[in-house]
């Protein structure tokens, strides 16, 4: 994972801060953990910023390995869900969303792995196993998807206690 979180890093302009200057500190990993469904390893995740925590003052990464196979309709769909539950945008934003996640998300093997950069004031950039897949320019999006993961109330307080390196 480290290796595509090191592409990620590489194959990007040096982030921003969200007053459009560059980003002079490096990222470091700050935490990982796993999630799982009834039990079974769906993936890996680790959190990358300059900061001590996610900050959306700051970039920072996300970076998921995937411990088996997925659509990427099933992971837009299931993300989109994560969206509303945390009541993210607007029906029709919400919706929109969805669709640019369905087109934008591959389906994944067991192995491959699925990264996120948050550009503070711009949106998000994807990666799938280092190769950059796209950017969402839309800042409300990009806040509502790493909410699914960093928002206090997450579905997966544990894997955000994880990624924030509080456990």
């Amino acid at each position: 994972m480290k290796l595509a979180v090191l592409l990620l890093l590489l194959s990007c302009a040096a982030p921003a801060r969200a007053d459009g200057s560059p980003a002079s500190e490096p990222m470091q990993r700050v935490g990982s953990g796993t999630m799982r469904w009834l039990g079974l390893r769906i993936y890996d995740a680790e959190l990358w910023t300059s900061g001590r925590a996610a900050d959306y003052s700051r970039s920072f990464a996300l970076s998921l390995r995937y411990a088996r196979a997925l659509k990427g309709a099933a992971i837009a769909e299931r993300s989109a869900e994560e969206i509303a539950r945390l009541d993210f945008g607007s029906p029709a934003q919400r919706a929109a969303w969805r669709d640019t996640m369905r087109a934008l998300f591959p389906d994944v093997a067991a192995g491959d792995s699925l990264s996120g950069l948050y550009l503070p004031g711009r949106g998000a950039r994807f990666f799938h196993n280092g190769q950059p897949l796209g950017e969402i320019d839309d800042v409300q999006f990009a806040r509502a998807f790493f909410a699914i993961w960093l928002d206090p109330r997450t579905s997966a307080p544990d894997l955000r206690a994880a990624l924030l390196g509080e456990r």
